[in-house]
């Protein structure tokens, strides 16, 4: 479907990507791996067609559409949140305009005999089953369908955008690109604004709906759950495992084995053709062997070794001191701007050395409970900190508060103490900082730089109660194993407000859940919670985050259907069944049709017939139209099968 070939891309002379070549097919989906730097995000906008390369090429379809959605981007604040979404269905705005200018030029006219009239009628037929196809009837059900998939609810849908967090907006961004139904999506960091459960909702919809997909992320559950193919990136060349992430860091560690044992013969080769080049330079019966030796040296292909990897660093906290048994005693703790009521009521304790997570949605309360805690804003009920608590806070603004008039080593050279200081600059390798980085003005960082260099500080100083605000964001996976085990390893108290599934797992041993105004408290890590709480879809999460259950007091039998609403629910059950059926049997022709076409459009004849690619994109929407019908009968069997159980 893309070919990338021979691709070439050097900055200041040196090589990004160095004769590059692979092909992403329909349906591929590619995690797009490799160090900050390797050129993941510049991979992805060349594909894109936003940046060209030194040399090479990307050969596509002249039909074939790709969306891309990078990590920053500007964004629209002049409409509400359904008003933008539904600027993905532009084109079907502007074919309704057309048939409706069309169909009043049919009304105005009397010379209904003549050609001019007929043709008119023609077109008028053939924009009318453009627009059909096009799936005019049923977009703002999947405009809904979406937004509440990514975290928004209905009356969000009239409110402006600029109401809205950057992140929110970012979420917005994302929705037109899943509506547009791209042959292609390029994603570069797409989870880094989502919450688990809006998280969880993408991962099923580029697994089930989208088409060949490649992404960029450090979220390793997330890439290990879409995900069959991991291209890394690495010293400008390229390894293409056909494998998800998971088990190619097990491959990746085979190769780079492989690599070095490679390395470390070639190295001995060399050395040893030196040596005898040296010793028997000078000697005119050994010159023959001398030239031929300094040849063979000179035709050697060197191996290179790939970038040190420094995740086998231990990096450790300061010894803790000792807090007092409960480090935190929350009692009907409660939070209210104006009418709006964030949470009432949390009620619980943390014990000293006890590792816990807040999770929910994006503006449950997490951030604004952590602010409770650290007395930067008021609210209601009790809470108490326990003795000799000293808090170490880690927040997305804690970037704005490092001096920039120092360097990186410095800032962290200022709070390290110990040992811990003849081993700073292995610490910021680890960190993204390694050789002349570290010798950079903090003036000079971006701001997710910034943001790790915060969080390496924070790492140093001498606390008992750690609090981590998102901490992962700009970090890539070695380094965020190296900060788990960190954690891990502290004896103090830590709260995680993280929606990295991968990173707490393991990590923490209790969840506290923020949703409906309500926080509630889960014994076990964090996919005993997911299990738990069942959460496979947005619809799920809809009943269980926003209608809270109620207690009432009825006999057993009051909550019993009748015998013939019970029969008539098996009617309409075996009625979803069959229409089900008949909608994969529709589709499985319509995939049919589209690989037989696909194949002649491979063809030099083919790709020259202007009519295969009308058919082609006639397909597509059909087998886009037929699987958003199949989404909506599977949503109503489901929810016909939960009434069933729950009588029974």
């Amino acid at each position: 479907m893309i070919s990338i070939e021979a691709l070439t891309v050097e900055f200041g002379g040196n090589p990004l990507f160095d004769n590059v070549t692979y092909v992403v097919n329909k349906r591929d989906r590619i995690a797009l791996v490799g160090k900050n730097g390797a050129g993941k995000t510049t991979m992805l906008k060349i594909i894109a067609g936003l940046q060209a390369p030194t040399s090479g090429s990307v050969n596509k379809p002249r039909d074939l559409s790709i969306g891309y959605l990078p990590q920053q981007m500007q964004l629209s604040d002049t409409r509400t949140v359904m008003q933008e979404a539904e600027q993905a269905f532009a084109h079907i705005f502007e074919l309704q305009a057309r048939v409706d200018r069309m169909n009043d030029e049919l009304a105005s006219r009397t010379d209904y005999e003549s050609d001019d009239y007929q043709e008119l009628i023609d077109r008028v037929s053939t924009a009318t089953e453009q627009l059909t196809l096009a799936g005019s009837t049923n977009y703002q059900a999947e405009i809904e369908r979406t937004l509440i998939g990514l975290g928004f609810v209905r009356t969000d849908f009239d409110r402006p955008t600029a109401e809205f967090s950057g992140g929110w907006r970012m979420r917005i961004e994302l929705a037109k690109l899943l509506l547009q139904r791209h042959d292609v999506l390029l994603l570069d960091e797409p989870t880094n604004h989502l919450d688990i459960e809006s998280i969880q909702w993408l991962e099923n919809f580029l697994s089930t709906r989208a088409g060949a997909v490649i992404l960029v992320s450090h979220d390793r559950a997330f890439i290990d759950n879409v995900t069959t193919r991991t291209i890394e990136i690495s010293l400008g060349r390229i390894y293409d495992y056909q494998v998800n992430y998971s088990k190619y860091v097990v491959l990746r560690q085979e190769r780079l084995e492989q690599q070095m044992r490679a390395y470390e013969n070639q190295q001995k080769q060399i050395q040893d053709t030196e040596a005898f080049i040296e010793r028997f330079r000078y000697k005119a019966t050994k010159a023959v062997q001398v030239q031929s030796r300094i040849k063979q040296l000179d035709k050697i292909e060197r191996i290179e070794v790939d970038e040190i990897d420094n995740s086998h660093i231990s990096l450790r906290f300061p010894p803790a001191p000792r807090s007092g048994d409960y480090p935190i005693i929350a009692d009907g703790v409660g939070k209210s701007y104006g009418n709006h009521k964030v949470f009432s009521d949390a009620t619980f304790t943390l014990k000293r050395g006890e590792k816990v997570a807040f999770v929910g949605k994006n503006g449950e309360g997490k951030s604004t409970l952590v602010k409770c805690i650290m007395g930067e804003i008021p609210f209601d009920g009790s809470l108490k900190l326990g003795h000799n608590v000293k808090i170490g806070y880690f927040a997305q603004n804690q970037a704005s508060l490092l001096d920039t008039n120092v360097t990186v080593f410095d800032t962290i050279d200022r709070v390290a103490v110990g040992d811990i200081r003849t081993k700073i600059r292995d610490i910021l390798g680890a960190f993204m900082f390694g050789g002349e980085a570290a010798d950079k003005k903090v003036s000079v960082l971006s701001g997710g730089e910034k943001t790790r260099l915060a969080m390496i500080r924070l790492l140093l100083e001498p606390v008992n109660l750690l609090i981590l605000d998102e901490p992962t964001n700009h970090l890539d996976m070695r380094t965020k194993d190296i900060l788990k085990k960190a954690i891990k390893e502290f004896e103090g108290t830590v709260i995680v407000v993280s929606h990295d599934r991968e990173f707490l797992d393991g990590l923490v041993e209790k969840v506290y859940e923020f949703g409906g105004g309500r926080i509630k408290e889960h014994l076990g890590g964090i996919y005993d919670f997911l299990e738990k709480k069942k959460i496979e879809s947005l619809r799920e999460l809809e009943v269980t985050t926003k209608q809270q259950p109620k207690v009432v007091e009825t006999k057993k039998s009051d909550n019993k259907i009748s015998y013939e609403e019970r029969k008539e629910l098996a009617r309409r059950v075996k009625k979803a069944e069959r229409a089900i059926a008949a909608i994969e049997e529709e589709i499985s022709n319509i995939e049919y049709a589209i690989d037989v076409l696909e194949g002649k459009l491979a063809t030099p004849e083919g790709a020259a017939d202007m009519q295969l690619y009308d058919e082609h994109g006639k397909l597509k929407k059909q087998l886009d139209d037929a699987m958003t019908r199949w989404e909506a009968a599977t949503e109503e069997l489901d929810m016909l099968n939960d009434t069933i159980k729950s009588d029974s």
